[in-house]
């Protein structure tokens, strides 16, 4: 048994098919069947139940896939931490696009220390975030609270959350929307009353963009049942949803790190009674990390506060 097909064979379990495995490796699915074939001699027993062209995980392949996921991050972690900073790291996040968004650049900073390193960020909502990290997919998943206190089935007791701090919701308008065009503000910020507000059309993700749940008029975290909004533009997909506010089409109610975008402005709503806050956290295998996932969680976590004191 060798590390080489060690990693084939993970790579396998995680994957739908031979031909999928094979993708991933950047191999052919003949080498990627030797490498299987190779590991099951070599451990006097079969690991996949197979039929068609679907690879399907029997007792004996589960066990090893518990032992697989340990045995290679500690030769992972071997690995960066003799090299040090000339080690070429794979740092892969997974979480939602929104906290992707907020915490991307960040990363990039708290790797500037390694070179060679790759960042990898692959949008996926909390659960599946953790989900892929229990698999070993992915380095480190940044969720919020919600996640952390669900404690759900991919949990493990011997993952770290480190806070990344606390970000806000805010009602924002396109420089070009009516209802702030060519107005003053006061310090970058436009009063207004909730009538004036309420008057103009909203655009809503129909689903949580943090979990995915389909919500309706609460996914953003606005009180309808307080200030009951008019929504004309639905979508899940950020992107798009920053297009119908930019266009000055929709007002929108987004984490305040989204103010960073010149083209959008802060509406403060005087008679609003409720705020909408979220605390994201990365959540990361302490017990098998290396060194450099130990300073990169570090780093990370200070940003933040450097980014309010700025």
């Amino acid at each position: 048994m060798n590390l080489t097909d060690l990693r084939v064979f993970a790579s396998a379990a995680r994957q739908p098919s031979l031909a999928a495995a094979a993708s991933e490796l950047h191999l052919t699915p003949s080498a990627v069947s030797k490498a299987l074939r190779r590991l099951e001699e070599s451990l006097e027993t079969v690991l996949f139940d197979r039929s068609a062209k679907q690879l399907v995980l029997n007792d004996s392949g589960r066990r090893l896939l518990e032992r697989a996921r340990t045995l290679l991050a500690l030769a992972d972690q071997t690995r960066a931490d003799v090299m040090g900073q000339r080690s070429t790291l794979d740092c892969r996040l997974g979480g939602p696009a929104l906290l992707l968004w907020r915490h991307g650049c960040d990363a990039a900073e708290a790797l500037r220390d390694w070179p060679d390193a790759t960042l990898r960020m692959q949008a996926m909502f909390e659960d599946d975030a953790l989900g892929a990290l229990a698999r070993g997919d992915i380095s480190g998943a940044i969720v919020t609270s919600a996640a952390i206190e669900g404690r759900g089935a991919h949990w493990s007791t011997e993952w770290e959350a480190t806070s990344l701090g606390e970000l806000s919701l805010q009602l924002v308008a396109g420089k070009g929307h009516p209802l702030v065009k060519g107005r003053r503000t006061k310090s970058g910020v436009f009063e207004a009353d909730s009538d004036t507000v309420l008057a103009h059309a909203f655009a809503c993700p129909p689903h949580s963009l943090f979990c995915g749940v389909q919500r309706g008029t609460r996914s953003d975290g606005w009180r309808d049942d307080q200030l009951p909004r008019r929504i004309r533009y639905w979508t899940d997909d950020l992107q798009l949803l920053l297009g119908f506010v930019k266009r000055g089409e929709a007002l929108a109610y987004l984490p305040d790190f989204a103010l960073q975008d010149p083209d959008l402005v802060r509406i403060h709503v005087r008679d609003c009674a409720f705020r909408c806050t979220e605390q994201a956290w990365l959540v990361w295998d302490r017990a098998h990390a290396a060194q450099w996932q130990h300073l990169f969680a570090t780093k990370l976590a200070v940003a933040p506060a450097n980014a309010k004191m700025a």
